[in-house]
Formats: C-alpha cells, sequence, structure tokens
C-alpha cells in the first residue's frame, strides 16, 4: 500500500474533514492535549514515521511542538473519501525516544 498522502491528509484537517473516534477523544481528555494541538501538529508538524501497511487506510506518525512541548500525533487518511482520522496523540517519553523526539531507542 502507498504511504499516507500528506497533501490530502493536511487539506482534510483545513477544511475540518476529521473523524474523532469516542476512544481517542477520552484519551486526549485525559492526556490534557486538545483537539486544536493535535490538528496544528498535522498541519505544520513533521511527519516521523510511515505505516503504509496499516488498514484500512495508511498512517503515519506525526511530531510537532505546542507551546515548546514535543506531541506526537499518528492519522490516517482516507484518500478516495478526502478524510482524516485521528488515531491517538500523546507527550513522547524520553525512555522511549532519543532527545530528538524522532528516533526510538534500540
Amino acid at each position: 500500500m502507498k504511504p499516507l498522502n500528506l497533501e490530502t491528509l493536511r487539506e482534510a484537517v483545513r477544511d475540518g474533514r476529521v473523524e474523532w473516534r469516542k476512544h481517542v477523544l477520552q484519551k486526549l481528555a485525559e492526556r490534557g492535549i486538545s483537539l486544536s494541538a493535535a490538528m496544528q501538529v498535522l498541519l505544520q508538524g513533521e511527519r516521523i514515521q510511515d505505516y503504509s501497511e496499516d488498514q484500512p487506510f495508511p498512517s503515519a506518525l506525526f511530531l510537532g511542538y505546542i507551546s515548546n512541548k514535543p506531541l506526537h500525533v499518528v492519522a490516517a487518511c482516507d484518500n478516495a473519501n478526502r478524510r482524516a482520522f485521528i488515531i491517538t496523540a500523546y507527550e513522547p517519553s524520553l525512555d522511549i525516544f532519543e532527545s530528538d523526539y524522532r528516533t526510538r531507542k534500540k
């Protein structure tokens, strides 16, 4: 499968064609992450890993900074229907990631 189409994802986010599942909304609330912060990372952040084999749509991990704090967002994109799906968002841990927040520790 092809990797996530970044242009289509960002267009969907800008146009408000974003699916937020109840589980994701609960996790964001528990983690103190706003919907707007997650969307900002998708619009302006860096794609750091592709999950092109994810089903039913390819997804990717994005890194952005909100108020100088790192934030990871995983999102998928349905290219045919031009919709974005937010899978999760979290503050990356230095236990798992190197200090660049891009590289997983071995």
